[in-house]
């Protein structure tokens, strides 16, 4: 139960990453429109006469202003659509289509609700929502939305009604019982959402009644969480609702630290950015562009020398996107694995930045990252005087000099095997073992991003076992069926700077390009080379534990699986196996559906699509029947398998039966390949017969 809560809230904080990716762009539009429409740094400045009210430039600036605004102020919709198609499995746009319904469908019953029975007894309880007069739920309602219309797009959106009603079937109902969930739902939050909202109030005013202490657990906890994926769902709160304080601004009540601090930017006449807001955001700056750099110096001054020159580029990249974009992981995860003391410590100092910079008075925000930019954006154009600025450099050396100090002591003083002082994790981050062991398995190349693609998929247990595929801005984030089936250190050679395995959750750290990844991966698993590839390498992984297989000069016979007509393997309409890139051997026409034992042998294989099964004789010749060619689509609806993996099978025995029907009308073929995968052990395959057989029938010879 434990795991399963954890993959929960891993695929939940995961989803938050969509809408948190437009915030760079609208911070950034409201960045530029805000500072040079600010007519006390205009007149600083001296630029009132080329820039300042009444000019174009002023004109176009105001309207950077509002295009920013208006993703500020329309946040609850972002986040409901978003967090919908981050939550959904498939169909991923009928998710959002319904998300936006039930979000209208919500409020406008909470509006109906309010006009017929009057406004709770709450200060700032209703708000306008696009329009509409409703309840001031803030991103919470958007979650509620995002969340429950993604669980209902995930049960229904295959579902089959009766056939006067066939129409509705599959996606189109999911709008449908969207509607009419979420109509309920808002009656419901009429009634309860104003106890949920006391409670939200009550507990935001204990965070800030803690002062610098629960400013220093906040950021000590965010970094915490970073290694399982979570933080998202903690600072997200924080940064969108009531618990991260409320303020007025502009005579609107705004709600949570980032829609302060960004309210606060586009309304003239701030004196000084709202301290109580930027408490949580503001202690990443010296964190990001200058401790986690000084950590890197130390992990490069502490390798061998002979080791720098790799080590440096690694560390230099790594250290750079921190210090820019504010993004940190790849240089966390650099020493997490090998050093998880020194995560603690780096939690401990974390922790310190936030409240220093709280103790400070610094009033700088961000978007999501911390880096120079939002640093440069936010607080050097803002100016001293609205944000305290020069406070982060000051403090920003001293923390490159206590970063670099305390982790060079503790390399050395525990002997840590950090990058650089063992040879073998430098290995890690180059692509020279993973083509040495790809050319081990033998396996045929499909191209950069299909091989790359391929590996992982092979890493997370293959494609049967993977559930769910998504990313974050620098993980690979995926659920699998089997935990016991991913490979980890096949993962590390794609590339990985860690991976991590909780429960049916597996992450996997690649840095900013994940998002790359995680789209040629998706296509990848939904063509028919992972199929293929697939197939080729799960007899391969068996023969790992099974006897080799030995050229005795002794003929291995093979028989045929089924009654139909025999072609050779080079006559199948497929490059894969007429090519014989997965092995060589023949194929069946078949003419009924029965699929028997072709000789004595172990079961080693059944996919869990059902439409390949692979064999070990007791001589170690490996064998793959394949089901139809493309069939893995058909996700094992036209497949009866009557054995498991482990089970001994007899000449003859009944191994399963398909529909032959369902494989045509759907568009496949059923012609089946029979095909020894390991053929590289033998030296010669002579075809016995062609033409009609029987199941029984001697087929193949194998030397």
């Amino acid at each position: 139960m434990k795991d399963k809560i954890f993959g929960v809230l891993q695929r939940v904080g995961r989803s938050f990453m969509l809408p948190i990716a437009i915030l760079p762009v609208a911070g950034l539009f409201l960045g530029i429109g805000g500072s040079f429409t600010n007519e006390t740094m205009l007149e600083a400045y001296g630029l009132l006469g080329i820039m300042g009210p009444g000019t174009i430039i002023y004109a176009i600036l105001q309207v950077l202003n509002s295009a920013g605004s208006v993703v500020f102020d329309n946040l609850p919709l972002i986040f409901a659509i978003g967090v919908a198609i981050g939550m959904a499995k498939q169909e991923k746009e009928v998710s959002a289509l319904s998300a936006v319904i039930a979000f209208f469908v919500m409020h406008a019953t909470i509006g109906a609700m309010i006009n017929d029975f009057g406004a709770p007894d709450l200060s700032g309880a209703t708000a306008s929502v696009l329009g509409i007069n409703s309840l001031q739920m803030g991103v919470f309602g958007g979650i509620i939305v995002g969340l429950g219309v993604a669980a209902l797009h995930n049960r229904f959106y295959k579902i089959q009604l009766p056939q006067v009603l066939s129409f509705f079937s599959g996606t189109r109902f999911v709008p449908i019982i969207s509607a009419a969930v979420y109509l309920l739902v808002g009656i419901a939050m009429y009634f309860i959402w104003p106890v949920i909202q006391t409670g939200i109030n009550a507990l935001g005013a204990f965070v800030l009644a803690s002062g610098y202490a629960g400013t220093w657990l906040y950021g000590f906890i965010e970094r915490a969480l970073i290694p399982f994926g979570l933080h998202h769902v903690f600072y997200i709160p924080f940064w969108q609702t009531a618990l991260g304080g409320t303020a007025m601004v502009g005579g609107t009540l705004v709600e949570g630290a980032q829609n302060i601090f960004f309210a606060e930017l586009a309304t003239p006449g701030i004196a000084h950015f709202s301290v109580e807001a930027t408490r949580f955001m503001a202690g990443k700056f010296p964190l990001m562009i200058f401790g986690l750099p000084g950590a890197a110096f130390a992990l490069y001054r502490c390798a061998k020398p002979e080791n720098r020159k790799a080590v440096g580029g690694l560390l230099l990249s790594a250290a750079l996107t921190s210090m820019l974009t504010g993004i940190t992981e790849p240089l966390e995860f650099t020493f997490l694995f090998v050093a998880p003391a020194m995560y603690i410590v780096h939690c401990v100092f974390a922790g310190a930045s936030y409240m220093i910079m709280h103790i400070l008075n610094v009033g700088v925000g961000l978007t999501f990252s911390g880096g120079l930019i939002d640093l440069t954006l936010f607080g050097i154009m803002q100016g001293n005087a609205k944000t305290s600025w020069l406070w982060i450099p000051v403090v920003g050396v001293v923390y490159f000099i206590v970063y670099y100090l305390v982790f060079s002591f503790m390399i050395k003083k525990f002997d840590y095997k950090t990058p650089g002082r063992d040879d073998s994790e430098i290995k890690l981050y180059t692509r020279k073992d993973v083509n040495a062991r790809n050319a081990a398995e033998g396996a045929a190349s499909t191209g950069g991003d299909n091989e790359l693609s391929r590996q992982i998929m092979l890493g997370l247990g293959g494609k049967a076992n993977i559930s769910d595929v998504d990313c974050c801005i620098t993980r690979l984030r995926c659920t699998v069926h089997d935990a016991t089936k991913v490979d980890q250190q096949l993962l590390r050679e794609t590339g990985a700077s860690g991976v991590i395995c909780k429960g049916q959750g597996v992450q996997v750290v690649y840095g900013p390009r994940v998002s790359n990844i995680k789209s040629d991966l998706e296509a990848y698993l939904a063509s028919p080379e992972s199929d293929k590839a697939e197939a080729a390498s799960a007899p391969a992984a068996a023969a790992e534990t099974a006897p080799a297989a030995v050229a005795s000069g002794k003929a291995i016979v093979i028989a045929s699986p089924l009654n139909g007509k025999v072609i050779p393997l080079e006559e199948v309409a497929d490059g894969v196996f007429s090519e014989k890139m997965v092995g060589d051997g023949f194929a069946v026409e078949p003419t009924d559906n029965q699929v028997y034992a072709p000789a004595d042998c172990e079961v080693t294989t059944v996919f869990g699509t059902k439409h390949a099964i692979g064999l070990t004789t007791p001589e170690g010749c490996e064998l793959l029947i394949h089901l139809g060619i493309d069939t893995v689509q058909l996700n094992g609806a036209p497949f009866t398998i009557n054995i498991k993996e482990g089970d001994t099978l007899k000449k003859g025995d009944l191994i399963g039966s398909f529909d032959e029907k369902a494989i045509l009308d759907a568009g496949y073929r059923t012609v089946t390949p029979v095909v020894v995968t390991n053929s590289d052990a033998y030296t010669s395959f002579q075809l016995l017969k062609t033409g009609i057989t029987t199941h029984g029938e001697d087929t193949l010879s194998v030397e």
